[in-house]
């Protein structure tokens, strides 16, 4: 799409600097090429068009040219999604199959949603005439753009999360400077190709800068001339984005981590319901945060439903991501593999025992790999139980009732998602229960565009998709003009 050099997009220009950090295929290890690496004077450079097509165009006032730069990128993402396909399994690993739902079909599908949405949004209300303290006066309310959003997204799901923030803050009126991952540029580079190529999007409106260099982002969150920072990424480093934040009072939204509890009641399909679970854990190496990775099962049929997870785990295994059978592929990175051997050494250290896997598979001796892995014996409060760990790794723990499950569920910092497995009455009574932004019942699905996606607690703060994802990119301003 680009030869073996992607760029950057600042101010509406493709962007090709002297600085330059390499792409890695997961599954093979292998040098895909080399992806322009952001200065920090690039970075200022980004703000300051962002900033400017947001104070001196007429962009954050017309809403019907958003809509038709919307709907341009979106008929060019559609118009290019093979290439985009091949790019995302080599770029990110991502298993052939879920790059046609939310690797890359469903987020290029939401863009159209959310066109559709602030082609028909009541930008204004009007409240009426009233007289507070006596003074007749006519009321309104009035939504308008944030202003410039500083968004930066991971590599688990590059476009689906590049996405995700890109087109709502659109949408709402808003520009926008796009701190890619530095996994995954390239896939962050063809959006900029195809914006720049392919869309009437006013320079300056979009900015995309990738760089290997961490402090980018910490910068991105400092500068005043930011007014909102969307980030989604670790707890850990939710927490220094809110931080860095703080100074300039910026609006924040958040979608951190997760360690989400997958609960099966003693009335559920005990087979169907670990199916599921093992299937859940293993998608894209458990490279998502709201993958559920607690398996919660009634104490006397445990050893039982420890088999039945396990047997699918096996099943599963891993395999080339470019294969439609494929299921469970490569962690993104050395770095990451290493992270996830880590926490199975520390689950043999807690008196945890590999069911199935705990280790590299056989086999793959090139590229970044790790065996889907159930690990039971473990108790409840233990790091590897309570932690987010980011590989296909399932820690299976026991639950005396339905109560019980709640309790463990909820004993968590997180509360990102979950899914409960049972009789419909009581599994839907359980899910209520749950402390947590989203919840699957008996296999129900709940990415949607049009669905609200966020956490509780230490899971992140606000939503993405959904009318409420939308409006985190709005400010509310009232007006009341008197009457005489």
């Amino acid at each position: 799409m680009f030869g073996d050099l992607s760029p950057l997009l600042i101010g509406g220009e493709l962007v090709y600097g002297p600085r330059r950090f390499g792409t890695l295929d997961p599954a093979t290890g292998d040098t895909l090429g080399e992806a322009t690496d952001a200065a920090p004077a690039d970075l200022d450079h980004a703000i300051a068009a962002a900033r400017h097509a947001f104070d001196s165009t007429p962009w954050a006032t017309d809403p019907a040219f958003r809509v038709r730069c919307l709907r341009q990128l979106h008929d060019a993402l559609t118009r290019h999604a093979e290439e985009l396909r091949e790019l995302t399994i080599a770029e990110a690993g991502a298993p052939r199959f879920l790059t046609h739902g939310a690797q890359l079909d469903a987020p290029v599908a939401d863009l159209a949603w959310i066109a559709d949405l602030a082609e028909d949004y009541l930008w204004e209300h009007d409240l009426g005439r009233a007289a507070p303290m006596g003074v007749t006066s006519e009321r309104r309310v009035v939504r308008e753009p944030a202003g410039v959003v500083g968004a930066i997204t991971p590599w688990n799901f590059p476009h689906q999360l590049n996405l995700a923030k890109l087109g709502p803050a659109l949408a709402a009126g808003c520009t926008l400077v796009l701190k890619a991952a530095p996994d995954t540029p390239w896939c962050a580079a063809a959006l900029a190709l195809l914006i720049r190529e392919e869309t009437d999007l006013p320079p300056g409106v979009v900015n995309i800068v990738t760089g290997a260099d961490h402090a980018l982002g910490a910068r991105l969150c400092a500068d005043p001339r930011v007014d909102l920072l969307s980030f989604t990424g670790s707890t850990a480093t939710g927490r220094t984005v809110m931080s860095a934040a703080a100074g300039t009072v910026k609006k924040v939204f958040l979608e951190l981590g997760g360690k989400s509890a997958f609960v099966v009641l003693d009335d559920a399909d005990l087979a169907a319901a670990c199916g599921y679970a093992a299937f859940a854990a293993v998608t894209h190496a458990g490279q998502g945060c709201a993958i559920t990775t607690r398996l919660l099962v009634p104490r006397d049929r445990y050893a039982e439903a420890a088999d039945l997870t396990a047997a699918t785990m096996r099943k599963l295994g891993t395999g080339d991501p470019r294969d439609e059978r494929t299921v469970c592929g490569p962690v993104i990175s050395a770095r990451q593999r290493d992270r996830v051997e880590a926490y199975l050494r520390l689950a043999a250290e807690e008196g945890g025992e590999f069911v199935t896997g705990g280790g590299r598979p056989e086999g793959r001796d090139r590229g970044f790999w790790i065996e889907p892995t159930l690990v039971a014996g473990l108790a409840p409060g233990s790091r590897t139980a309570t932690e987010e760990i980011f590989g296909p790794v399932l820690v299976i723990l026991p639950h005396d009732g339905d109560d019980d499950a709640v309790r463990l569920a909820n004993d968590s910092p997180y509360g990102l998602s979950g899914a409960v497995h049972g009789s419909p009455e009581r599994a839907r009574a359980v899910a209520r229960r749950l402390r947590t932004g989203t919840v699957s019942v008996n296999g129900g699905i709940w990415y949607s565009a049009d669905m609200p996606f966020g956490g509780y607690k230490q899971s992140g703060i606000g939503r993405e998709m959904g009318v409420a994802g939308f409006e985190e990119y709005l400010e509310t301003k009232a007006i009341a003009e008197g009457v005489r």
